[in-house]
């Protein structure tokens, strides 16, 4: 999400359980997307097209993923792997806005993030490609009428086929909330604009969108971005956002498997705490072992201050 997700938000009082239809002044039943509603500055970011309520806290959301783009799209033109974690969190950002009444104004928080992809199920390249996702939210807790908290499941399907499934959990704060939580945060002029790896190393189409500048050990980099990229950092101001840190995470993993090429099938990444623009936030990846005959399996740590600020696990083919 666009929000660096943090884990254990604690819930206001007055945060329950809530089950059954979607209430509140925007529970529609369908709706179309804007980059408002998925919190995107740029048209060509914006990956839902509608949504429909299905009942019992079931959608279907229309997605469109381009065939062309500087970091959804991977140079050999088949779909970044990170366009599935965008897929989820831009659906979910919709549903909570428009089926489930969330003032635009709110902030999401995710704990983690995850999504599994067949082998060969992501080569949908030669065009624009219209997917259907299933979306069934769960353990929803509301403080008041207001969301305040919502597993997210989804399928993504092609036709019949599914594509991928993935999900997440994610909390909802108010303004107000928001700003006792953070204080006084550092300022984006902060944000560490290091020399990039080639881009090439990384598998982006240029070093605008690489997130990792080398350093003099094997294995670790130091994460930078330049806040001006609105495609990485959505709204964000006042720290790192998620969607920076699950770039980076598929960056290292690429990084450290260079020259081999690294497409991962299954993701998954937990926040531990928010990413500030200083003190230099470090990503650390080695391989693990893996059951899975043929496959590599990669850890990835980032750390700021000493501590471990997100963990994520990737598996898949390096050839």
């Amino acid at each position: 999400m666009d929000r660096t997700p943090v884990l254990g938000v604690p819930q206001p009082a007055g945060t329950t359980e809530r089950t059954g239809e979607p209430i509140g002044p925007a529970a529609a039943r369908r709706g179309t997307a804007t980059r408002e509603l998925v919190h995107r500055a740029r048209e060509t970011d914006v990956l839902p097209a509608s949504w429909e309520s299905l009942g019992e806290d079931r959608f279907t959301v229309r997605v469109t993923w381009p065939d062309t783009h500087e970091v959804f799209v991977a140079p050999d033109g088949r779909p970044d792997p990170v366009l599935l974690v965008e897929t989820l969190r831009q659906s979910a950002i919709l549903l909570c806005h428009a089926a489930f009444a969330v003032p635009l104004d709110h902030h999401f928080l995710m704990e983690d993030l995850h999504y599994r992809a067949r082998p060969g199920l992501l080569d949908v390249s030669g065009g624009p490609a219209e997917l259907h996702l299933d979306v069934d939210c769960s353990d929803i807790r509301r403080r008041g009428a207001a969301l305040a908290a919502t597993d997210c499941r989804i399928r993504v399907r092609d036709g019949e086929r599914t594509v991928a499934t993935g999900g997440g959990r994610l909390g909802i704060s108010t303004p107000r909330a928001y700003r006792r939580l953070r204080g006084a945060p550092l300022p984006p002029a902060l944000a560490g604009l290091a020399i990039p790896l080639p881009h090439r190393r990384v598998e982006r189409a240029g070093p605008a969108q690489v997130v990792l500048a080398p350093t003099p050990e094997s294995g670790r980099w130091q994460l930078r971005a330049d806040p001006r990229n609105t495609t990485l950092f959505g709204r964000a101001t006042d720290h790192y956002p998620g969607m920076i840190l699950v770039e980076a995470a598929h960056q290292a993993a690429r990084a450290l498997l260079y020259p081999a090429a690294f497409r991962p099938a299954s993701f998954t990444i937990r926040f531990h705490r928010y990413v500030e623009f200083a003190p230099p936030c470090w990503i650390e990846a080695h391989t693990v072992p893996t059951r899975v005959a043929g496959a590599t399996a990669v850890r990835v740590v980032g750390r700021q201050g000493g501590d471990a600020v997100f963990t994520a696990s990737l598996t898949g083919g390096a050839r």
